[in-house]
């Protein structure tokens, strides 16, 4: 067994890794860029190795600087993780030639699966249903339209060397194939350096799903299930679980075959996925093979029991599988939430900034039987960097069944507070309720179908919104009672607190009456059930439980997010993020007469949607536009994003300049 492992990655996927060595007792090595100095990977290692400038492109993906650490450290192997160097040959065959071991598949099973062209004709020759497309090289936009013509449009633009959606593009005319191709080869040579571009048939209604392979050095091959990760976002995955709530058994014998057919066929071993497109009709077909550890390998871990990082080493150092195929049993259901620094409000664009506050879930087994498991490589007070994949934490769940798997994810969003920057949060809990999603009815289009205009949070239904104004109520009551407290320990004299008010939430008003009863707070309302409501909450604190008792019906317990602000109370729970005013009937009454300030008008402004780097500015003062046209590209977290018109203008200054740093709302042009 290896004494040294040196993890040639950062963030989560690092302190992942760094985790299982610790329990085989294997000394960890942990490399860093300047952005990284202080991050948790770092932290957590036995020693580290600074090696280089914060852009990947200057430390973690030079091969160069990787050796020299490995050399400086004295480490016996190497774990790539996942992106950067994991799916590079030559680094893998650079670490051979040093007498180090790569804790993965051999270089030539690399270059053969990473490479997307040559891996499709590789798996037709091993007898894997492919997908209809142009396996050629293609040299630039115009020959694109052309292939994506003969094809049939809507296509697939894609990156050969590519993957975690870099370098991906669907293109249903000849417009967004000459856009697609451009974008997807520019994505494509910043986060791979590998400009290639290939052109596939987009499948319809596509469910992704993929296989899990593990392998050693002796011949042994098996699968491990798979793992439904068709909630996608701009081709990134978003949710994944184990197994998928849409194959049946023989479909799942079928792909899994065919898997360890084409792992066989390249010589592979230590984990890999492939990865398959499935229609509604389960035909499947073969869409790519990672040769490398998955983000989501969580979900697989928890359903078998099998720890793949340990297997990883295992394989590296020689060993053989200590299972058969016939050992591997799917045991429940378990769902992984990807927490992004990304906000949803503005069209899931990259956030950065500090973690004021990162308090996650406990982790382990609940009382309830389920199972919470948080990968992450953050604290609170670390910061989100501009040069990284903005993926945050990988929140997991695990039950007996879906739906309790799905009621687990929930209550632990519901608990997870996170503060400081935009993230995906309530975007993840309004996607456990929704009812499409909990009945499995899902395909690669989910985000885009269901919100097509983008995610604005989750409008309280009328019996959610009065669970809401309840717990508005006793938190009002609470902090009056408190108020009181303080006051009369200084003047020797107390207040009355009232117990009618007025809460008006989410464009509605409630006339309710608080009182303490029984160490509860009884809310009673007007035209419905009293709410008896228990609770740890005390002011100051963000985030608590509340119990609910209504007439008739269940006791629920729910986490909610708490804060005071501009007078009212905010409210955050299962995606919905309201703000309550509590006030006495008198001044409720006086509060309907209040006029709202408009926002400010930026109708003529291109405004930096992201912090991120202009690439490039497409027009010059003096310009009429139209709508569609590109105005500017804005680079942020490995990813391209390219500003367009909204309608037909003048462009009548423009302030920000190619290569400027812009923050979030950062002027870019003015429109006459």
């Amino acid at each position: 067994m290896f004494k040294k492992i040196l993890i040639a990655n950062r963030g989560e996927i690092a302190c992942r890794i760094i985790k299982t060595a610790k329990r085989l007792g294997i000394a960890t090595v942990a490399i860093y860029s300047d952005a990284d100095r202080e991050a948790l990977h770092v932290r957590m290692a036995d020693e580290a190795v600074h090696i280089g400038p914060s852009p990947s492109n200057q430390s973690y993906i030079v091969i160069a600087k990787i050796l020299d650490a490995v050399k400086h450290s004295g480490a016996d192997a190497v774990h790539p993780g996942y992106g950067f160097l994991s799916e590079n040959a030559n680094f893998a065959e650079a670490l051979k030639a040093a007498g180090v071991a790569f804790i993965g598949p051999p270089p030539v099973a690399i270059e053969a699966m990473g490479d997307k062209i040559t891996s499709k004709k590789i798996a037709a020759s091993a007898g894997v249903s492919t997908v209809p497309g142009h396996m050629g090289l293609i040299e630039d936009a115009e020959e694109a339209v052309s292939i994506a013509g003969e094809i049939g449009y809507p296509v697939m633009i894609k990156a050969s060397a590519g993957g975690g959606g870099k370098g991906m593009r669907i293109a249903r005319n000849d417009a967004e194939a000459r856009d697609g191709f451009q974008s997807s080869r520019n994505e494509a040579k910043s986060s791979f350096g590998d400009d290639r571009i290939f052109i596939e048939k987009f499948v319809t209604q596509p469910r992704h799903i993929e296989i899990q392979v593990l392998g050693d050095q002796h011949g042994n091959l098996l699968y491990l299930g798979e793992r439904e990760c068709s909630i996608q976002r701009r081709n990134q995955k978003v949710i994944e679980e184990a197994p998928s709530p849409f194959l049946d058994t023989a479909t799942r014998k079928a792909m899994g075959e065919q898997a360890v057919a084409l792992a066989r066929a390249v010589g592979y071993f230590s984990a890999g996925t492939v990865e398959f497109i499935v229609d509604a009709e389960r035909k499947f077909y073969f869409l790519e093979m990672n040769t490398r550890l998955q983000v989501e390998h969580p979900v697989t871990e928890l359903i078998t029991g099998i720890d793949l990082v340990e297997e990883m080493i295992r394989v590296a150092a020689g060993e053989r599988l200590r299972l058969n195929q016939d050992d591997v049993k799917l045991n429940g259901w378990a769902i992984e939430s990807r927490l992004y620094a990304e906000d949803p409000y503005r069209n899931f664009l990259p956030s950065i900034g500090r973690l004021t506050r990162y308090r996650p879930p406990v982790e382990g087994r609940r009382e309830d039987g389920t199972v919470i498991r948080n990968d992450t490589g953050v604290f609170e007070g670390g910061e989100i960097s501009m040069y990284y994949d903005p993926m945050i934490v990988k929140l997991c769940s695990w039950a007996p069944d879906r739906l309790a798997a799905i009621e687990a994810m929930g209550r632990a969003l519901d608990d997870f507070e996170l503060e400081g920057i935009g993230h995906n949060l309530p975007f993840l809990s309004a996607v456990m309720d929704h009812p499409r999603f909990r009945e499995g009815r899902l395909t690669t289009a989910f985000i885009a179908e269901e919100y097509p205009d983008g995610f604005s949070g989750v409008e309280p239904s009328p019996q959610d919104a009065r669970k809401l104004a309840a717990i508005a109520a006793f938190i009002n009551l609470r902090t009056q009672q408190r108020d009181v407290l303080i006051s009369g320990a200084l003047d020797n004299h107390r207040r009355v607190v009232g117990s009618d008010w007025g809460v008006t939430l989410a464009g509605q008003r409630y006339a309710v009456t608080a009182r303490q009863e029984d160490g509860s707070i009884v809310v009673s309302f007007a035209d419905g059930p009293p709410v008896a409501i228990a609770s740890d909450w005390l002011p100051g604190r963000a985030h608590a439980r509340f119990t609910l008792g209504i007439e008739a019906v269940e006791d629920e317990i729910i986490g909610v997010k708490t804060s005071f602000v501009a007078a009212g109370i905010r409210l955050r729970w299962r995606g919905m993020d309201v703000v309550a005013h509590v006030h006495t009937p008198r001044v409720a009454e006086l509060a309907r007469l209040m006029l709202h300030k408009p926002p400010q008008d930026t109708s003529r402004m291109l405004l930096c949607p992201m912090p991120g780097i202009i690439t490039a500015i497409a027009v010059e003062e003096g310009d009429t536009v139209e709508a569609g046209q590109a105005l500017a590209t804005v680079e942020a977290m490995k990813m391209e994003n390219v500003l367009r018109a909204e309608r037909r203008a003048t462009v009548r200054r423009i302030v920000a300049k190619a290569g400027a740093s812009l923050a979030v709302d950062e002027l870019i042009m003015e429109f006459a």
